[in-house]
């Protein structure tokens, strides 16, 4: 198959605001996925990109073994304790899924293995595990076909069997109830997958008994719960973008009631936990938006008696915290740059943890408790694979305790660096650098990565997915554009909204400043952006067809305005605040100067590789479908426009270990073969 397929046209007007648009391809939009001639079409794209990626010798297979020789015999995940008890993972090089395994002191009981579950399924995923406060259980969500809703599963770990299931479309995260007999959940809406109850389980009965104990009616908010850290407390969060409340329940009570911590308010978010006797909150109220950190007595809660332990600062956010008897340890970005402080209760002195990279990210791990002497948490590199680390409040000496094993990796082979550049309207955007150490920049590929929405940060960890091709010399860029919270959340509001152009322009600014620091070669320069990153892809492309040499877009979101204007596609009221709402015609009108669908004109696109899965719950599989013939029927280049579609899977592509890793194992491969390629 040498000819692209093209799906039929069929004239959609969209009209709003007395402004109209025309979308050929709007039929190929099937919620039921059933639709013949979509799947024909969908199927003729695969066959048709398989057959370029044979035809030019795309050398994906090279990759996949890079990938697979990295991978160690058997690789055993960190271990958690809970009580007496502790639980971990493992997995071999040859198994697509982990095991999971109990151990009480001493017996090592295999409790879990994901591999018979997913035996003969085309896709199989599970949520995260909870075992029951007695340890005689385990919860489990299970996703078949990769739209997130999740059934529950318990497992009787004395008999080995399957004991309770709740065919539900629930998030698949749980928390039990003190006496192991029930359980929390939470639900989705069957038609725009928004989070918007809470119910209550007992084991063995119907679930049609189950006991609803919370609704949102407000289409924008979203619901999730969590353990407090005494494990006192169920907290309930609502929440959209700008605005939320926590509600919490004494799981030490009889009768379920939840109660209110403070009710929403416009522009104000909190979070909350706890120690035996106090709650601390994190709060931006006051327009302090970087967060100042209170505490209050267990049982006066209200605004009056909040005690302020850490200040707000305008160059630093608080991201997270935990308290202890006599520090309280802070999760802070600083100019982009993460932090660990440790700050003393007695005098309120701040000490800054010390890192040797330049170039790293890390986080709280699962802690001790209140009156424990030690704290642990999460670090990685650029060059530097996850690791578990201890530190002691008071001597301050650190130790590893688990680290993530990959073969033939030499962290000293690579530079990291940190750099900044000016954007067009005078702000400076930090950049992140991976390289091979020796490699003439100047002349080196430059693969650049990006996201910059949702106030989501792209951390410049360890990614195993690029090493391949730094180690053929590629330079790899993380671009910290606005949109995301690097610098903090003013950040994150200088790119969505109104000010949602930011985003797109911090990253081709980053590019071409990246180009006159001779860090690139400007004829072997690409791109990559996943899901809302896909989004700035379609844009980058409209306004700069020329700058890059090959784009790789996976699950992108790039029908803005059509997805937003529609209240039944999945998750669109939930979002209102990040890109607007078409309703309102000043909103509607900016989005549309940007959206990648309704801006494709007669350009010299580049080589693009569009991913995507027919049954993706985040953006939907007919976005990617109608846009990537509507590019073919305008560039006026030769290059590849390929769409490579997966008929059964979610955002996240393929279930498996070593299935994603030949997923991404494609991608990469798209982008190198383009680097040996003139274009």
């Amino acid at each position: 198959m040498k000819k692209p397929p093209f799906p039929k046209k069929i004239k959609k007007t969209l009209v709003n605001h007395n402004d109209q648009r025309i979308d050929n391809y709007y039929w190929l939009r099937d919620d039921d996925r059933k639709n013949k001639n979509i799947l024909n079409y969908l199927n003729k794209e695969n066959k048709y990109s398989e057959d370029w990626f044979k035809r030019n010798r795309v050398d994906s297979k090279r990759i996949f073994r890079y990938y697979k020789n990295a991978l160690p015999r058997v690789e055993e995940g960190f271990r958690t304790s809970i009580d007496d008890y502790e639980y971990f993972s493992s997995a071999s090089s040859s198994q697509e899924y982990r095991k999971y395994y109990q151990n009480y002191k001493g017996r090592k009981k295999l409790i879990l293995d994901v591999n018979k579950l997913a035996k003969n399924k085309k896709y199989y995923d599970i949520s995260s595990l909870q075992p029951s406060r007695n340890h005689k259980f385990l919860a489990y969500g299970e996703d078949k076909n990769g739209r997130r809703e999740f059934s529950i599963i318990i497992k009787d770990l004395i008999t080995n069997k399957i004991f309770d299931k709740n065919l539900c479309s629930s998030t698949g995260s749980i928390i039990w109830n003190k006496e192991s007999d029930g359980y929390f959940y939470l639900k989705k809406d069957p038609i725009t997958l928004v989070t918007n109850s809470l119910y209550f389980h007992k084991l063995g009965e119907d679930t049609k008994e189950d006991k609803l104990i919370y609704k949102e009616k407000d289409k924008q908010f979203n619901l999730s719960i969590s353990l407090s850290r005494t494990k006192k407390y169920i907290f309930l969060e609502v929440s959209k973008t700008e605005s939320n409340e926590v509600w919490y329940f004494d799981l030490n009570k009889k009768n379920i009631e939840f109660v209110c911590f403070l009710k929403r308010k416009k522009n104000h978010l909190y979070y909350l936990d706890d120690t035996p006797d106090k709650f601390f909150i994190l709060s931006n109220k006051k327009n302090q938006k970087n967060f100042a950190l209170y505490e209050t007595k267990i049982n006066k809660i209200s605004e009056n008696y909040w005690k302020i332990l850490v200040s707000h600062k305008n160059n630093e956010l608080i991201e997270n915290f935990l308290c202890f008897k006599d520090y309280i340890i802070l999760e802070t970005r600083r100019k982009g740059i993460p932090c660990l402080v440790q700050v003393d209760r007695k005098n309120n002195k701040k000490t800054y943890l010390d890192f040797e990279d330049e170039v790293y990210t890390l986080s709280l791990a699962n802690n001790n408790d209140y009156k424990a002497g030690d704290f642990s948490f999460i670090y990685s590199s650029l060059k530097s694979p996850t690791t578990l680390i201890s530190q002691n409040l008071y001597s301050k000496k650190r130790k590893k305790i688990w680290s993530q094993k990959f073969l033939n990796h030499e962290e000293n082979k690579y530079e990291t660096k940190r750099i900044t550049i000016i954007a067009r309207d005078g702000t400076k955007v930090p950049i992140s650098l991976v390289y091979k150490k020796g490699i003439d920049l100047k002349e080196a590929p430059l693969l650049q990565y990006g996201y910059g929405s949702y106030g989501l940060i792209v951390e410049p960890s360890f990614k195993l997915s690029f090493m391949p091709l730094i180690e053929d010399g590629f330079i790899f860029a993380i671009a910290h554009i606005r949109g995301g919270q690097d610098l903090g959340r003013d950040w994150y509001d200088q790119g969505r909204m109104f000010n949602k152009m930011n985003t797109f322009y911090d990253f081709i600014d980053c590019t071409k400043k990246l180009l006159k620091k001779n860090i690139g070669n400007q004829n072997k320069v690409y791109a990559m952006g996943g899901s809302a990153g896909g989004l700035l892809m379609g844009v980058i492309i409209n306004l700069e067809p020329k700058l890059y040499k090959g784009i790789v877009s996976a699950v992108p979101f790039v029908d803005v305005l059509t997805t937003m204007s529609d209240e039944s596609i999945p998750l669109t009221t939930f979002e209102y605040k990040e890109w607007g709402n078409p309703k309102i015609k000043k909103e509607y009108f900016y989005i549309k100067q940007y959206s990648p669908y309704d801006n494709i004109d007669f350009r010299h696109y580049p080589p693009i590789l569009v991913t995507s899965s027919l049954y993706d719950s985040q953006v939907q599989y007919f976005e990617p479908a109608k846009y990537v013939p509507k590019l073919r029927e305008y560039t006026t280049s030769e290059n590849p426009v390929l769409l490579k579609m997966n008929m059964i899977g979610g955002h996240a592509g393929r279930s498996g270990r070593l299935s994603s890793l030949k997923e991404t194992s494609e991608e990469l491969g798209f982008i190198y073969h383009l680097s040996t390629k003139d274009h």
